[in-house]
């Protein structure tokens, strides 16, 4: 096959799942094509993969309170339409895969207009918003929960989420020097993901000096979030790490927001976890639905984040190491399973004849 055009971005969620797709994809397309935004967090990941050609094009993000910039929403879509179908005319590729996020919409619509196949992701409970619009261009909708293969009448294929192989090779030795940790207590994750997340940080700074009595703590504080102010021994802060592998290895406990693709990547990793969604009011609500799921099957603990305090926080981290072997034990049948050939079989099942 002669060539295959990625695309998704807007966080790491969104763009992570190509990038597990990557090396598998290379055995099968001579030449592997991404579109994404001008200055959004997928170029600079890409651009870490040399063999795979970047196109920028213009993109809108749909504001969810009034704002006058969602007044320009048709004019940047009619003109990252326009973008996305003189590329797709110029490159000619076998199939588009979309992961989702707001510039997965001109390009799916272009493709859908050229005639060319669209295989799309959806990693939440339910679909977002960009997958609701690009759904009537898919051929098939790939899934991580299968309650939402289910309700697309056809298109729907769970999957599972794809992984990246790095992720089961971690080193918690390297990560543990450092972090420069020298005990042997175990290992807190903290993660609010690529973008972090102010609400959890700002908790967490606040009880270092109390979780370090019993904890390591790791703390991905995302993009210049960084606390000077906080210097213990057993508490590392980093604001973005591309060796993550390394330190998921090392954690017993991961406390993290409910993004669907951080979370698979914890269940298959069997970390148990305590997942702080993001309010419904500032968001679509998909993180309340996800971490709803894992709470209900017994792979994760809840704390609303209505309900964050420092005091509260401690109380849900003792209580997840407590039942840290239960939820181990409830995920188990997902370790070590990875979405990532089921989403390749659609993918070659659906490549334009």
């Amino acid at each position: 096959m002669n060539s295959i055009v990625l695309c998704g971005g807007g966080t790491a969620g969104h763009v992570m799942p190509n990038v597990a797709l990557l090396k598998h994809l290379q055995k099968h397309f001579k030449k592997i094509y991404y579109i994404g935004s001008v200055n959004g967090i997928e170029k600079d990941i890409i651009k870490e993969y040399p063999f795979v050609k970047y196109y920028p094009i213009t993109t809108v993000k749909f504001i969810r309170s009034f704002n006058l910039k969602n007044l320009l929403i048709p004019f940047k879509l009619l003109k990252g339409y326009y973008q996305s179908k003189k590329i797709l005319k110029q490159i000619k590729p076998d199939i588009i895969f979309s992961k989702g996020g707001y510039v997965s919409v001109p390009v799916t619509f272009a493709g859908k207009k050229l005639k060319i196949p669209v295989v799309a992701h959806e990693s939440d409970f339910n679909l977002g918003l960009a997958n609701k619009l690009i759904l009537k261009n898919c051929t098939k909708m790939c899934c991580s929960f299968k309650h939402t293969a289910e309700t697309l009448k056809g298109k729907g294929v769970f999957t599972l989420s794809p992984v990246r192989d790095s992720l089961f090779l971690g080193n918690k030795e390297k990560a543990k020097q450092e972090c420069k940790f020298i005990n042997n207590n175990p290992t807190i994750l903290v993660i609010g993901g690529s973008l972090g997340a102010k609400a959890i940080n700002d908790c967490v700074f606040n009880i270092a000096k109390d979780l370090v009595k019993k904890y390591n703590v790791i703390h991905v504080v995302g993009k210049g979030n960084l606390n000077k102010n906080i210097n213990f021994k057993n508490y590392y802060q980093i604001e973005f790490c591309s060796n993550i592998e390394n330190f998921f290895a090392l954690a017993d406990l991961v406390v993290s927001r409910a993004g669907s693709n951080a979370i698979n990547e914890f269940l298959v990793l069997n970390k148990p976890m305590l997942l702080i969604p993001l309010p419904k009011g500032n968001s679509r609500g998909d993180q309340v639905l996800n971490a709803k799921y894992f709470e209900e099957n017994g792979f994760a603990n809840v704390l609303e984040q209505e309900n964050l305090t420092e005091k509260t926080l401690l109380k849900e981290i003792d209580k997840l190491q407590l039942n840290s072997n239960k939820i181990k034990q409830n995920q188990s049948k997902f370790k070590g399973k990875n979405g990532t050939d089921n989403v390749l079989k659609v993918i070659l099942e659906n490549v334009k004849k």
